[in-house]
């Protein structure tokens, strides 16, 4: 499929892009060459591939759960700005 320059000015019109006359001929070409590509694709048999919704088999690549201790209260706070009561202060953001 062969793209016009007005074809390529009307997607960089609805892309909200200026283009000079240079790059409007260039883009022609290249997105030309992109559609025939995929035309190509397309004639390609894949009546015998099952449909898969991926190409590479599922794993899971996380490591499992282990619960482990966390920060005691000193030490969460012992880096904080603020704190109080053994919470951290904040301004606040609100106001009444």
């Amino acid at each position: 499929m062969r793209l016009t320059l007005d074809e390529v000015r009307h997607v960089a019109e609805l892309a909200k892009l200026s283009l000079t006359e240079a790059e409007i001929a260039q883009y022609a070409e290249q997105l030309s060459a992109i559609l025939a590509y995929a035309e190509r694709l397309q004639a390609v048999d894949t009546s015998n591939v099952p449909p898969t919704p991926y190409v590479l088999p599922l794993e899971n690549v996380m490591r499992d759960d282990d619960p482990a201790s966390g920060l005691t209260n000193a030490q969460a706070l012992a880096n904080a700005p603020d704190s109080a009561d053994g919470f951290f202060r904040v301004r606040a953001v609100f106001e009444e």
